[in-house]
């Protein structure tokens, strides 16, 4: 029976469902409004708060080349035209509010970790000791992050969204082999849509993470409603991570798909009452099934890290950590190959903001 600890909460084996209220950007860079975020998902009877821990520049490059500009039909009109600096410019917290709010938190009883997007991040949060981290589906594939992680020993959340089944074994084994014994792998749904998409679900997946890997297993719900962390609950699900927002129709950015006070404080209640009824209809499990299921997912994938070159390099130049970074988007190698990269020549002028590709490298 798998079970540990994440601060003063036990997780995994006979445990109630562990009950995280994502913040991600709904605190509009408003301290007033991320404190009360707190404060409404500790009544609606969250167990931890996770916050986002970046910047523009942690996570992108400032650059207008196509590769960084924001598409996707699914997309919210707003963010059109805008590239991914714009954005997460809009949507990143400032830092020095995370300590503030952390004491906050457990003053109120409750855990308060964040999700790192990149070494510096880290480093930060280990100054403030987390007591977990959590690793999104976007960068659940990217080497650099999963070994920096590993290596802090901590217990790792990791949401492995539209992972296919190779990438969920690559994101287990590099943390396991860096040094992380207590993982939680989150089933993630991430098509953002306003409404669940029952057919498109297929919690038997987390059945499967479970079982093929021997670790313990989640829900991260990045859709609308509140009845897919119900039946995740209801099938073994030891971590539920949902987003909540202090009120629908304003200018927060993820308020499509996340839950306001009252309706985040029914889901609590409704996975409290229910945890333990185990029998359900096959049809609400749906399959195994691996990858992108909506084509909303399938897009998604784009904004994934890769590797770009972050500065301008001449033709026999080495590739370094000053001019070659992981960030998202996902057009350039994978993370994985950075090692191998540091230290060859470059075959050519290469401009800042161009994706990294082997034809490119002596």
């Amino acid at each position: 029976m798998i079970e540990f600890k994440i601060g003063k909460r036990k997780i995994g084996g006979k445990e109630p469902a562990f009950i995280v209220a994502e913040m991600s950007a709904n605190h509009e860079q408003s301290y007033k409004k991320a404190e009360a975020l707190v404060r409404v998902a500790v009544k609606a009877g969250a167990d931890a708060i996770k916050v986002q821990t970046f910047t523009p520049d942690t996570i992108t490059l400032n650059s207008r080349n196509k590769w960084f500009f924001v598409g996707g039909k699914d997309n919210p009109k707003a963010w059109k035209g805008q590239t991914f600096y714009d954005l997460y410019k809009k949507a990143y917290m400032p830092w020095e509010w995370q300590p503030k709010l952390q004491k906050l938190a457990h003053k109120l009883g409750v855990e308060f970790f964040s999700t790192p997007f990149d070494d510096t991040a880290v480093d930060f949060l280990e100054k403030i000791k987390v007591p977990c981290y959590k690793i999104a589906a976007y960068e659940s594939t990217d080497f650099l992050l999963l070994r920096k992680v590993a290596k802090t020993k901590k217990p790792v959340i990791v949401s492995v969204g539209f992972s296919t089944l190779p990438e969920v074994t690559f994101s287990i084994k590099t943390l396991r082999k860096y040094g992380a014994k207590d993982i939680v792998v989150l089933y993630c749904t991430t098509s953002y849509s306003s409404k669940a998409i029952l057919g498109k679900t297929n919690l038997n997946t987390m059945l499967d993470i479970k079982k093929r890997f021997k670790v313990e297993v989640g829900l991260s719900d990045n859709m609308g409603g509140i009845e897919i962390p119900i039946l995740a609950a209801r099938m073994g699900a030891k971590v539920i991570e949902k987003h909540i927002v202090l009120e629908h129709g304003g200018n927060a950015l993820d308020d499509r798909f996340s839950l306001d006070p009252r309706e985040f404080k029914e889901m609590v209640q409704k996975i409290r009452e229910r945890e333990n009824e185990k029998k359900l209809p096959e049809t609400f499990k749906g399959k195994v099934s691996y990858g992108p299921q909506t084509m909303a997912e399938k897009y998604n994938k784009n904004f994934r890290r890769s590797l770009f070159v972050s500065k301008d390099i001449k033709k026999g130049e080495k590739f370094t950590k000053f001019n070659v970074k992981s960030v998202r988007p996902a057009y350039g190698l994978e993370t994985k190959h950075y090692d191998k990269i540091i230290g060859k020549i470059a075959k050519k002028d290469i401009e800042v903001g161009t994706p990294l590709s082997w034809n490119l490298v002596e």
